[in-house]
């Protein structure tokens, strides 16, 4: 007899973030169940590593700002194949909700008139993010962690989510082990939300920590039905730590460049004159960090293989104001005073701009009770995500997911269940567990590194495809891993999945990378080295019933009248030099 407990709610959330607490409250609020699982301590989701801030168009310090300068902003940036309606929803709701997690306690800083201070991110017109110093994302979750306690809304951070509940092309709940113990639980409810953040521990440089960020909300999707879209387009951070080793990747906040960084090859160049004359440092993510990938394999690097980003002309206490977390974080890693000398940073992968296909209004998924929201979802950013996005993107969508969730379980006259599947999903699990020749954790670092050489900053159809024919390999591998499982310790089953999730998702990301035959923003193949209009398309991966992945193509619509007049009228700057705030 197949043992598990069970679990029903109105909505499930899965992901502790601040997409998956943002979906929860807003449930709550609609008066139904919910609860939220996860794989990571509540207190320490992926949301606490966006830094510099949050979008919202306030006009407080340029009062020239709109919602419409946003979306341009943001359509622009993101090189024309970003959902416009996703955008317009994003640029005329964030003021509201930056407005309400700031009244919940997120404590932004604040103008001498009371109003929420606001300053440059890379590439917005005006000074349009509001922040707290360079723990913004921590804030964030923090008051979001408040919320939820004080509504009662449950919170497992404990469960690792292997597989999405289906019948008849209708998603009714979730099947999850506890990290801990093994045990097996089936959580049903009329609704799903999947608030599981991105893929980009994939590569061996990367801003995400160990056990985040493998891509498994994307494999549950895939696994059910639901497409994927613009898999190709994944932001590096121009500047991520390069030493100790263990951490290398973490990144530094664009706010450093935002408060006056500069960044300096080993010649002593400051060298984003040659890339971007006008915005320097605070050009576009794509473009500062293929300047300094540029820098870097041309041979003008740092000791340590990176370029220098440098503060020290600041004075310490403004640096201590400003960006304190970072200030720490050289301090600890390597005792480093910033205030004193320059760091040394490197591209290193960062976000995943590419994920589930959803519907604007409703963040819902292909399939019917399942809605995404957050990182996992995609649309929002095109082919570059502007700094500061993110964090808005949590709060309006989740939000929205939330609600359109709450009104599916409301109108259900028929709560759908099927003991036939979860037998099956259970029993598919449990033959995972047996003894092997491979290790997980060997096949990751592979991986890993596979990535960064094949589908890094930089990509060509050779590379590409090399990269493929070794992900073929690691997956027939994968299927002899060594899984042991013991009392209270199930790690060789999570590392198993985290595995299993990250070589489909960077298959994905190969294929559509392969399919992509031009460059556009984060997107750039040397062996295609131009943006073309004849790629005005959104690639999407599906899933066959082999597990085999298929790449199909979008046709991007054309824009409306409406948006067209804003293209028109949208104002140019050229001007930097006295928009920077150094």
């Amino acid at each position: 007899m197949i043992k598990y407990l069970t679990d029903i709610s109105n909505v499930l959330v899965i992901g502790c973030g601040g997409a998956g607490l943002r979906a929860a409250i807003e449930v709550k609020k609609e008066g139904l169940n919910v609860k939220i699982i996860g794989k990571r301590h509540k207190k320490d989701a992926h949301t606490v590593l966006a830094a510099g801030g949050i979008n919202a168009s306030f006009g407080n310090v340029d009062i020239e700002d709109s919602w419409e300068q946003h979306f341009l902003d943001t359509y622009l940036e993101g090189y024309e194949i970003g959902n416009i309606e996703h955008i317009e929803i994003m640029a005329k709701e964030s003021p509201l909700f930056v407005t309400e997690i700031d009244r919940w306690g997120a404590n932004f800083s604040k103008l001498g008139n009371g109003k929420l201070d606001q300053r440059f991110f890379g590439a917005h017109t005006y000074r349009r993010t509001c922040y707290s110093g360079d723990y913004t994302g921590q804030s964030i979750l923090n008051t979001l962690l408040k919320k939820v306690k004080e509504l009662e809304i449950p919170i497992l951070d404990n469960q690792y989510v292997t597989d999405l509940l289906l019948e008849d092309n209708k998603c009714f709940g979730a099947l999850s082990f506890n990290t801990s113990t093994g045990d097996k639980t089936v959580f049903v409810a009329d609704a799903v939300i999947l608030c599981t953040g991105g893929h980009t521990r994939n590569w061996k440089r990367s801003s995400s920590r160990k056990q985040e960020n493998y891509g498994d909300g994307y494999h549950l999707a895939l696994k059910a039905g639901c497409s994927l879209t613009d898999m190709e387009m994944v932001q590096f951070h121009p500047t991520g730590m390069l030493k100790p080793e263990d951490i290398a990747g973490t990144l530094v906040t664009e706010a450093v460049r935002g408060e006056g960084g500069k960044l300096f090859n080993s010649l002593g160049e400051r060298f984003m004159v040659n890339y971007d004359k006008e915005k320097m440092e605070l050009s576009t993510r794509d473009k500062v960090a293929i300047a300094n990938y540029t820098e870097i394999i041309e041979g003008r690097c740092t000791p340590n293989g990176g370029v220098y980003l440098d503060i020290s002309h600041k004075e310490k206490d403004f640096i201590l104001k400003k960006i304190p977390k970072i200030y720490r974080q050289f301090l600890e890693a390597q005792m480093l005073d910033i205030s004193k000398k320059p760091m040394e940073v490197a591209p290193t992968a960062h976000y995943s701009m590419g994920g589930i296909k959803v519907t604007s209004q409703e963040h819902a998924t292909s399939l019917s009770g399942l809605f995404a929201a957050g990182e996992v979802a995609g649309g929002l950013h095109g082919a570059n995500r502007l700094g500061g996005n993110s964090l808005a993107e949590i709060l309006v969508f989740g939000a929205r997911a939330g609600k359109y969730a709450s009104i599916y379980s409301k109108n259900l006259s028929i709560q759908i269940r099927s003991k036939k599947r979860i037998k099956l999903l259970i029993e598919k699990i449990n033959n995972l567990i047996k003894k092997g020749e491979e290790n997980s954790i060997t096949l990751q670092n592979e991986l890993a590194n596979l990535m960064w050489k094949h589908c890094g900053v930089v990509k060509s159809e050779k590379s590409i495809k090399e990269g493929i024919k070794k992900i073929k390999s690691l997956k027939k591998r994968s299927e002899f891993v060594d899984v042991r499982i013991e009392k209270n310790n199930v790690q060789d089953l999570i590392n198993l999945l985290n595995l299993k999730s990250s070589i489909i998702t960077s298959e994905a990301t190969l294929l559509s990378s392969l399919a992509r035959r031009e460059s556009r923003g984060a997107h750039q193949r040397s062996d295609y080295k131009n943006f073309s209009k004849s790629e005005n398309y959104n690639y999407l991966i599906s899933m066959e019933n082999n597990n085999s992945l298929v790449i199909s193509k979008e046709i991007i619509k054309p824009l409306e009248k409406k948006y067209k007049d804003l293209l028109i009228d949208r104002k140019i700057f050229k001007d930097f030099k006295n928009r920077l705030l150094e």
